[in-house]
């Protein structure tokens, strides 16, 4: 089987990759992997990449195609199929992805996309608090520190902050909505409810992907 994992920041996206990949024993491809091996095994593309995180540049789409296509050509994705994670990023890298498939002969069979309403995860991704002594992480609705802690015993990262959180997703949400009308046009997307419990969560994904074995 050949995949793509989609979902906001704090959908539940890596959860659930690992837990497809240990069932239908796919090969994982995050990008972070991806560069990290291309960069020790010293390939082209690697070098490539190498060069520009070196200099403090961001890598070119061009080096990231190149490096993805590296990946896609290897072996154990011919005996295993994959599981992409963390890319295509933006429609051009989803063009480059068709391109590179076409020319290596693989099929891209389903797109699992992690549904939850954006409100929900500025409530998830916005409630982290750190404790200012120990350094130690809570939820202020998930794990909370003890009964009637004191709030300024506790700050909030810049990342973590409403406002931060909600401009991540609104960038995330208007580079991710023309990739997914590009895979639901070509019938691929199946949409699955992610504010479930985990394992709920999972076996509706384990329903889609039996029927695409």
């Amino acid at each position: 089987m050949n995949l793509l994992i989609m979902g906001l920041p704090g959908a539940g996206k890596g959860t659930q990759a690992a837990k497809i990949v240990e069932k239908f024993d796919v090969v994982h491809i995050s990008t972070g992997d991806m560069f990290r091996a291309a960069m020790a095994n010293q390939t082209e593309m690697g070098l490539l990449a190498k060069s520009y995180i070196d200099k403090g540049d961001l890598v070119p789409d061009e080096v990231t195609n190149g490096i993805v296509k590296e990946r896609l050509a290897q072996e154990d994705i011919k005996e295993k199929g994959f599981l992409l994670d963390g890319y295509p990023r933006t429609i051009e890298q989803a063009h480059a992805l068709d391109e590179a498939l076409k020319n290596l002969g693989i099929t891209l069979e389903g797109v699992i996309n992690i549904e939850i309403d954006p409100a929900k995860l500025v409530e998830r991704l916005s409630g982290r608090i750190i404790h200012r002594e120990t350094g130690e992480t809570f939820h202020k609705v998930f794990n909370p520190p003890a009964e009637g802690y004191d709030e300024k015993d506790y700050y909030q990262r810049e990342d973590d902050k409403p406002e931060s959180v909600k401009r991540r997703l609104e960038v995330n949400i208007a580079q991710g909505q023309p990739i997914i009308d590009h895979y639901r046009a070509a019938g691929l997307v199946h949409d699955i409810e992610g504010d479930q419990d985990i394992e709920v969560v999972f076996a509706d994904i384990e329903k889609v992907l039996s029927k695409l074995q």
